[in-house]
């Protein structure tokens, strides 16, 4: 009598450079440029298009990075240069009407600008060595890794303009409300069969 003795069979995660992730029995040839690691439950899942470094799309995924700026703000300009230079992605909200300096104080507490959200930390006004804590503390690269194709996003107002009313119609003029039709109760029709009414 034969016993068969059964074995586990380890199973290997191959992260490339470019984030690919590769499974296999064989660990494959480790290289500067992957990691080798027994494949686990959790597998982060990216868009298919994503430019940013495996590594780098990471630590955005968790901790997202929102400059609030507006025109005129020399502070602003030295916080956006720090980001660009780090090459952390972020998106951009300029601070330009009053519903935007409301929208601010109701995130900040405060209108003064810049103003800096990494994931939900809030980090009020511009001081390269706080921003750098922030920074490496969430784990984005102290050095550029983006590609040389990645271009950050334009800078879009915090808040949707507001539509803009037309024109020709008189100012004061009211505009029409339909009337709801209003219908009057029915008295409900007896039946002899069912002399308590009861409806199903």
């Amino acid at each position: 009598m034969g016993v068969s003795a059964l074995q586990a069979q380890t199973i290997y995660r191959s992260v490339g450079s470019d984030g690919k992730v590769t499974f296999s029995d064989h660990p494959p040839v480790v290289t500067p440029a992957s990691k080798l690691k027994p494949a686990g439950n959790a597998v982060a899942r990216q868009p298919a298009g994503s430019t940013l470094p495996f590594e780098l799309r990471q630590v955005v995924a968790k901790y997202p990075v929102t400059l609030y700026t507006s025109s005129s703000c020399t502070p602003c300009d030295g916080g956006r240069s720090l980001l660009l230079e780090r090459g952390v992605p972020f998106t951009e909200k300029t601070v330009t009407t009053a519903q935007d300096a409301a929208a601010l104080q109701n995130l900040s507490g405060s209108t003064s600008l810049p103003f800096l959200t990494i994931g939900a930390q809030h980090v009020g006004g511009y001081s390269s060595t706080a921003w750098t804590q922030y920074l490496d503390a969430a784990g984005y690269p102290q050095h550029s890794k983006l590609p040389a194709s990645y271009r950050s996003p334009v800078a879009t107002a915090m808040t949707a303009p507001e539509p803009v009313a037309n024109q020709s119609a008189p100012k004061n003029a009211a505009t029409p409300v339909a009337s709801p039709q209003v219908t009057a109760p029915t008295k409900p029709k007896v039946n002899h069969d069912n002399p308590a009414g009861i409806q199903f």
